[in-house]
């Protein structure tokens, strides 16, 4: 019986994996479009509001969320989100193309990196999803280590939004990362949860699942508008290639922490996948740090002279 039950619990996520990887490079060239625009509108001295380019890198914010949401809800939280990585190596190249930010060796190593971890963290990702229904998951949200995980980011971001980023956020990228990163433990989160309400909605148990229902997605609808706005401040005052990298690496840690508090997908993984899956993680923040480097670092080939 148990070798009858073992297939179905190790089934990979390819679907997911597929979508999370399109997402990611649709991502990636959200923040390139958008800086282009906002660089646009200030030559013409006008709102970024009326360019096009503008909205182009908004209306793919929009299609890369909602493929996020597809595939947050058809594989683990801790495989889809460091597949992210994908779009920042995307997003660097573009950059190079549209907006002259400079790719050295440097950044094309980050690159090669960036993919290697991105396989390995495909290849050892959980293979079952330990959340299957909606009484399990009000369980899991009542978890007082979970409540006390969001309390704790509420209360930080409280802090963030209405007294540090009026006074630094335009000179310090760390205040306008932090609070898109923060915001990212309840945006996921409930992507993943209102895939599992769903269902009961429209179903024989709607009255009771309803209520849950619309908490969640109004706490998506929030999180998803607070992090819109802040990422188009951040552009403003800073590279695309430089928020994009050090958002990325925030943004997974918050994420992976509260999926684990929330879904505890790590129980899905062996020692061995667990080893690797952190290996992998790893790999990719180092790639994405080599990436930002790579942007301000001068590279050269030439060895000095001794000098007597």
């Amino acid at each position: 019986m148990a070798a009858e039950s073992e297939p179905s619990s190790g089934s990979f996520p390819v679907c997911g994996i597929v979508i999370a990887v399109v997402s990611s490079f649709i991502n990636g060239s959200t923040f390139v479009l958008q800086k282009k625009g906002i660089l646009r509108s200030r030559d013409r001295g006008a709102s970024y509001l009326s360019d096009v380019v503008w909205w182009s890198g908004t209306l793919s914010m929009i299609v890369g969320q909602i493929g996020n949401f597809l595939a947050y809800n058809v594989a683990p939280a801790v495989t889809v989100t460091p597949l992210g990585a994908l779009g920042v190596l995307f997003g660097a190249v573009l950059a190079s193309q549209v907006l002259g930010e400079h790719l050295n060796v440097v950044g094309k190593l980050g690159c090669v990196l960036c993919c290697s971890g991105s396989v390995v963290l495909i290849i050892h990702a959980p293979k079952a999803q330990p959340v299957t229904s909606r009484l399990e998951l009000e369980d899991r949200l009542s978890d007082p280590v979970f409540v006390a995980y969001a309390l704790l980011v509420l209360l930080l971001l409280v802090v963030l939004i209405a007294w540090i980023a009026p006074a630094h956020g335009s000179s310090n990228i760390l205040v306008y990362v932090a609070i898109c990163s923060l915001l990212g433990s309840f945006t996921v989160p409930s992507s993943k949860a209102l895939g599992l309400v769903a269902p009961d909605v429209f179903g024989s148990d709607g009255a009771g699942a309803l209520p849950l229902f619309l908490g969640l997605l109004a706490t998506l609808a929030v999180s998803v508008l607070l992090q819109f706005f802040f990422i188009n401040r951040a552009l403003e005052s800073f590279g695309s290639g430089v928020f994009e990298a050090v958002y990325y690496v925030a943004f997974t840690c918050s994420v992976i922490l509260s999926s684990a508090l929330l879904f505890r997908e790590w129980t899905a993984l062996t020692a061995a996948d667990g080893v690797a899956v952190l290996s992998g993680l790893t790999t990719v923040g180092v790639a994405v740090v080599m990436l930002r480097i790579s942007q301000e670092a001068s590279i050269t080939w030439r060895t000095k002279r001794k000098t007597d």
